[in-house]
């Protein structure tokens, strides 16, 4: 990798890492009227508007038009849009067996299932250096998240998490692939990706709820004004994955990705006021290790 790349990708993951964070703090908000299904559909039906602004803004920026995807394009947004609508919904399949923590914890085995996929489909290497820093930042991860004495759930929510998180793991593998599959600079090839990735989702899931659910789409529909902000970030998040997976292995976007906790841990401290405990200091120290392992392999 040459050297001007490094540092582009790094911040382009911190940064969708941190909107992701707002993302998230939105959507749980729209929970309370939407439920889970209409408040994940928000993320894709209100992002579509802005990934299209950031598509034009980007063609103005550069002056080239979007490429026309060719035929082996479509396999790979196919791909990682259903397995990430499929993901999101295994994840909250899973919490809702009470294993939040759990959950959670086996869902940030992602990196790992990642470079794996990322290996066997696309030929991304995987260093010694690189493969060090993935197991050491999630251990720290699942460090944070199981405690002595919690109870898994059973078998269902184990693997409901292990599910969501190799559903990720594709996810950003197939997009990550879409991508390189363009003709078009590395700006350009994110913006279309994530426009046609969203669009396909969004039109996915409103077909599905006007069959299965008509009352939530209504509802998605009423609660526009509200959506907004989870919608942007939501876009804003997915853009600035796209880029860091057009300069980088998705493998070294979603390792440098768990950043993302220490946000969470930062909001619980500063914000609600809760302490950190032993175990999550323990937690924080091996993310921030693997973190920087990663960055020094580059």
């Amino acid at each position: 990798m040459s050297e001007w790349t490094i540092w582009p990708w790094a911040a382009f993951t911190v940064a969708a890492a941190a909107a992701q964070t707002v993302r998230n703090a939105a959507q749980r908000q729209l929970t309370r009227t939407l439920g889970t299904t209409g408040a994940t559909h928000v993320r894709f039906l209100f992002g579509v508007p802005f990934a299209v602004v950031f598509l034009a803004a980007i063609v103005l920026a550069t002056g080239t038009a979007p490429p026309r995807p060719p035929l082996a394009f479509w396999p790979w947004v196919t791909t990682g849009a259903l397995t990430q609508i499929a993901a999101t919904a295994m994840m909250l399949a899973a919490m809702g067996e009470r294993s939040f923590l759990v959950v959670i914890a086996y869902t940030k085995t992602e990196p790992i299932q990642v470079a794996l996929f990322g290996l066997a489909v696309l030929g991304d290497p995987i260093t010694l250096a690189v493969g060090a820093a993935i197991a050491v930042a999630t251990t720290g991860v699942v460090t944070m998240s199981l405690r002595p004495g919690q109870e898994a759930g059973g078998a269902r929510p184990v693997a409901l998490g292990i599910g969501a998180a190799a559903c990720f793991a594709v996810s950003a593998v197939a997009f990550r692939g879409a991508i390189l599959s363009l003709d078009a600079g590395y700006l350009t090839a994110a913006g279309t990706t994530l426009c046609i990735a969203l669009a396909l989702q969004a039109l996915l899931l409103s077909v599905w709820l006007a069959v299965r659910d008509r009352t939530v789409l209504v509802a998605v529909l009423r609660a526009w004004r509200p959506s907004l902000l989870a919608g942007f970030m939501g876009a804003l998040a997915s853009q600035l994955w796209f880029l860091g997976f057009a300069l980088t292995t998705a493998a070294n976007v979603r390792t440098l990705a768990l950043v993302e906790v220490l946000f969470a841990q930062g909001v619980s401290r500063f914000v609600f006021g809760q302490r950190t405990t032993a175990r999550e200091l323990i937690g924080v120290v091996l993310i921030v290790v693997g973190v920087v392992m990663l960055l020094w392999a580059q």
